[in-house]
């Protein structure tokens, strides 16, 4: 009999942290697990998250819920066609100071936070979304002359509604990019939708506590940094990336024709940060090919374009990647 070998302790503790957030989640937002998982996976990776799904199923609870969790400064947005994007950053106003005397000072926005909410995001002007890419991808802003630092950690999960097509605006390509997942929330099943009923409806606490800090965010991060990967595992995630580019050689016959834009190197990226918070919440400290694998729809499923022929036949981003799946070689 082998003996098992125990984990080291920083897997321990990263684990310890991740359970005890994902168990106050689970109090409140009911169902959809390996969803939460994900969520849960992308803020240890320093990611954002995209939430897509209909009204009604929890997209704003969810991403409240795991604000409340942490004991973070949280803010949130709520998108409109009429949003500006000092709305969003802050703005430079004229004031007198104690001697009267008119001077300009800035005036912070929501933007300057531990943890945003962005909902509804698709119904702000491409110009109001355009404001968040600096901040997402840099974690600062820039008012006038003066660029500021955005505190530490920092995640913004963006919630949208995919029916409704009136007063929304596509998100940008550059935009979506700096998403690191893209999560779908679907209908509940029957036994869900009645705890979810005794949660709403009924005398239960529908709160949540603080359970994490963000110096454990931040450790946890690093954590995740710490992960060895081989270089077989590394070059498995870039086959996978390649393996979305129509013009690639990587790309299969079956794929070619369905994919009309494929994923850049963000996705790779992606692909190795998320494949490295599975290994550790599977307790090993080295990632392996079946960490990128799982990591693959979520990841990519944003990033790529399917060609007008394959909307026509109603594929889907996932069902191509599925197809790839199987066709890229371990």
């Amino acid at each position: 009999m082998t003996q098992a070998i125990s984990e080291p302790e920083k897997v321990t503790a990263f684990r310890a942290k991740f359970q005890r957030i994902r168990s106050e989640l689970s109090r409140v937002f009911v169902g959809h697990d390996d969803l939460v998982t994900d969520l849960l996976a992308a803020v240890a990776a320093d990611g954002h998250v995209l939430l897509e799904g209909v009204p009604g199923l929890g997209k704003t609870l969810l991403a409240k819920s795991l604000a409340g969790s942490l004991a973070l400064k949280f803010s949130r947005i709520q998108f409109t066609p009429d949003l500006m994007p000092a709305d969003i950053t802050g703005s430079l106003q004229l004031q007198e100071d104690e001697k009267g005397v008119p001077r300009l000072s800035f005036h912070p926005g929501p933007l300057l936070t531990n943890f945003l909410l962005a909902d509804e995001i698709n119904r702000a002007t491409p110009r109001t979304q355009s404001a968040l890419l600096e901040a997402m991808q840099e974690h600062q802003i820039t008012a006038g002359k003066n660029t500021i630092a955005i505190p530490e950690p920092f995640t913004v999960i963006a919630t949208q509604n995919p029916v409704e097509q009136e007063g929304t605006y596509p998100l940008p390509e550059a935009e979506l990019d700096r998403f690191l997942i893209k999560l779908e929330l679907g209908y509940p099943d029957e036994d869900t939708c009645c705890r979810i009923l005794d949660l709403t409806t009924g005398r239960e606490n529908g709160s949540v506590d603080a359970v994490c800090s963000g110096a454990d965010i931040l450790d946890m991060r690093k954590t995740v940094r710490e992960v060895i990967a081989e270089e077989s595992v590394k070059r498995y995630a870039v086959h996978l990336v390649m393996g979305t580019q129509p013009d690639s050689g990587r790309c299969p016959a079956s794929c070619r024709d369905r994919l009309l834009r494929g994923a850049g190197p963000r996705a790779a990226q992606g692909l190795m940060m998320m494949g490295k918070v599975y290994a550790l919440l599977d307790g090993r400290t080295a990632v392996g090919m079946a960490d990128v694998a799982r990591a693959c729809l979520p990841v990519m499923r944003h990033r790529i374009a399917l060609s007008f022929d394959a909307q026509m036949a109603r594929e889907t981003p996932d069902g191509v990647l599925t197809r790839l799946l199987g066709e890229i070689d371990k």
